[in-house]
């Protein structure tokens, strides 16, 4: 049950805050357990020194483990996040974001993920993160 790019891109559309989607997200792919997002580089979203901020990082990642459990569900449910842990390992800079979310766990009343960001291009993750979410229908 997963979805399509077009349902994924519109759960994204009608259900994020407007400050969410002003960072750009689009859907990538929508599988069976996972999501692949793409968080556009723009300087806008850049800190001191050029890098691409962790709170754009942080919250590409929140978003696409939503779009993860979705899919992975076969539709949208209302949820949220229980638990977030982020690790920073090298800079962005110049370059769109591809965030890969994969469920660890589904269950009926939480969902567990494990996301990594990496820079278009790049190999070697920039950030990689660990989410929790309740499940809440």
């Amino acid at each position: 049950m997963t979805l399509t790019l077009a349902e994924a891109d519109k759960i994204l559309a009608d259900n994020f805050a407007p400050w969410v989607l002003e960072l750009g997200l689009s859907v990538e792919e929508a599988g069976e357990a996972h999501a692949v997002l793409r968080l556009p580089w723009d300087g806008r979203l850049a800190r001191e020194g050029g890098g691409l901020s962790g709170q754009a990082l942080m919250a590409a990642a929140d978003t696409a483990t939503v779009i993860a459990v979705s899919s992975a569900r076969g539709a949208f449910v209302p949820m949220t996040t229980v638990q977030q842990s982020t690790s920073f390992m090298r800079a962005v800079t110049g370059a769109d974001v591809l965030v890969d979310a994969r469920i660890t766990k589904l269950g009926k009343r939480m969902a567990f993920a494990e996301i990594t960001m990496t820079a278009e291009g790049g190999t070697e993750p920039a950030a990689r993160a660990s989410t929790v979410y309740a499940l809440l229908g």
